[in-house]
């Protein structure tokens, strides 16, 4: 009896081994995931590609973003990644491509890096952020345990902290490149500002906005900063006043005047 019970355990075990593991529907990569798990995160299903599972766990894949894709962090050449919008494990992360312009997008100016350290604040070791996310740095948030990604040890100083920072922004200055037209000009304060934002509120947010759809069509970017970046002021269901003081300083930096292009990105 005994042994009939550790054969069922291991036969358990093996049938359910590739759950969480890489698997690829074609030539698109994706996770083994059970199908409601799957479903509930706006993932598509595809059976046969995880052969050591039952039949409700089967290869879970997503779009992500405007033009992300779900896919193991490891396998993301871009670099550019960004978690919470995948199902499945943190490693799981939506990867962004390369820029599309032939140059990619430029570092953003001294008056956004200040922008986003005043808000952020600079926190030496990980700390729970004002909703609970563990960060470090400026606004680094942790993908792994104890931020163990991060290439310094802790407590950071302030001058690894901003590489930190830099090295973060790529993914979201890329997402802006990448999600608003080449026939919108911006200069280096308005492009600063939304990268800012793009910061805060992540890429998948970013690109399915109002505001990124408005400047697409045309309208005067002014405009549309001064009436859409106030109505990102809530997080974790509340109405934050440091948001809502966040948003005020990132229109006040995109309508301050500047001769220099960010976007599209010149070579």
């Amino acid at each position: 009896m005994l042994f009939l019970l550790l054969l069922s355990v291991t036969l358990l075990d093996t049938a359910l081994g590739a759950v969480n593991d890489a698997c690829t529907a074609g030539s698109t990569p994706g996770v083994c995931l059970s199908t409601s798990t799957c479903s509930s995160a706006g993932g598509t299903s595809h059976a046969g590609f995880c052969p050591n599972d039952p039949s409700t766990v089967q290869c879970c894949t997503k779009a992500c973003a405007t033009s992300g894709i779900c896919r193991f962090s490891n396998t993301c050449s871009s670099g550019l990644t960004e978690t919470g919008l995948c199902p499945g494990p943190s490693n799981f992360v939506c990867c962004f491509p390369s820029a599309t312009s032939s140059c990619a997008p430029p570092a953003v100016n001294a008056a956004t890096l200040a922008l986003i350290k005043q808000f952020e604040g600079f926190v030496a070791s990980p700390a729970p952020d004002p909703i609970g996310l563990p960060t470090v740095g400026y606004g680094h948030l942790c993908q792994t345990t104890n931020c163990g990604e991060v290439p310094f040890a802790f407590p950071l100083t302030q001058a690894q902290a901003t590489s930190l920072l830099n090295t973060d922004l790529k993914t979201f200055t890329a997402c802006l490149t990448s999600d608003i037209s080449n026939e919108v000009i911006l200069n280096d304060n308005q492009f600063g500002a939304l990268s800012s934002w793009a910061f805060n509120e992540g890429c998948g947010n970013v690109g399915s906005s109002t505001l990124i759809s408005r400047l697409n069509v045309g309208q005067d970017p002014d405009t549309v900063a001064a009436q859409e970046l106030p109505k990102w002021d809530i997080a974790g269901g509340s109405v934050l006043p440091g948001l809502v003081t966040r948003r005020a300083a990132e229109v006040k930096l995109f309508q301050t005047p500047s001769n220099v292009i960010a976007h599209p990105p010149q070579c």
